[in-house]
């Protein structure tokens, strides 16, 4: 009857065993299913965030470019009406080419 007895005890102490490891065996899984959903959100937010910042700037460099072209635009007025040309001038002295007759030498 002992025998008995200590064998029921034995498979008792199997069955919670296989139970224990079954238990935690889906709580490991629900761990890594928490995690990887967790990661996957997170990585979801970093994307949000980085699609807007980059739409931002896109369209803080559109704004600059307009400006410069309304800059240039109204450069160009000012010049008309200052009676200049749009073609750079190239002005020489006499100091300058005698400065520059030296350099040659």
């Amino acid at each position: 009857m002992e025998t008995k007895a200590a064998h029921n005890h034995i498979s008792s102490e199997h069955a919670e065993n296989m139970n224990s490891t079954n238990n935690s065996s889906q709580a490991e899984t629900k761990d890594v299913q928490d995690v990887t959903q967790f990661v996957q959100v997170l990585l979801q937010q970093v994307q949000d965030k980085f699609q807007a910042m980059s739409d931002q700037i896109l369209n803080r460099i559109d704004e600059m470019g307009h400006r410069i072209d309304d800059l240039e635009h109204n450069l160009n007025e000012l010049m008309q009406q200052a009676g200049i040309s749009d073609e750079p001038q190239v002005i020489a002295t006499s100091g300058a080419s005698a400065e520059t007759e030296k350099m040659s030498k």
